[in-house]
């Protein structure tokens, strides 16, 4: 049973990811409004998209080869907690939505460590 929740929570953790990676690279008007508000510039849009869809593939590879799952949701949860935290700097209410992304990758860090039984 164990193992079903991680694999849906990751798969569901890398697919929001790569969806969110997607839209950096597309370029959607609301999170450039959002990076705005944020004090972001612009041209790091593409460097986040590939470190959100880099977070996506680790989490995907971590299936087979459990620690590059862990590092990659590390990784995504030290983004979230990054974005968060320039959201709160720039006294932006943004920040419920990095917050909504960190807690799937929390959550696929810890399922993810407690299926395969170590780091």
């Amino acid at each position: 049973m164990l193992f079903v929740l991680y694999a849906v929570v990751t798969a569901l953790t890398a697919a929001i990811n790569l969806m969110s990676a997607i839209f950096d690279f597309r370029r959607y008007e609301p999170i450039l409004v959002n990076m705005e508000k944020a004090g972001v510039p612009a041209s790091s849009l593409f460097g986040l998209g590939v470190l959100k869809a880099a977070g996506a593939v680790g989490l995907l590879v971590g299936f087979g080869v459990p620690l590059i799952g862990t590092a990659a949701a590390v990784g995504l949860a030290l983004f979230f907690t990054g974005a968060i935290a320039v959201h709160l700097r720039a006294r932006d209410h943004g920040y419920w939505l990095p917050a909504a992304f960190l807690l799937p990758a929390v959550a696929s860090l810890v399922l993810g460590v407690a299926h395969h039984g170590a780091w």
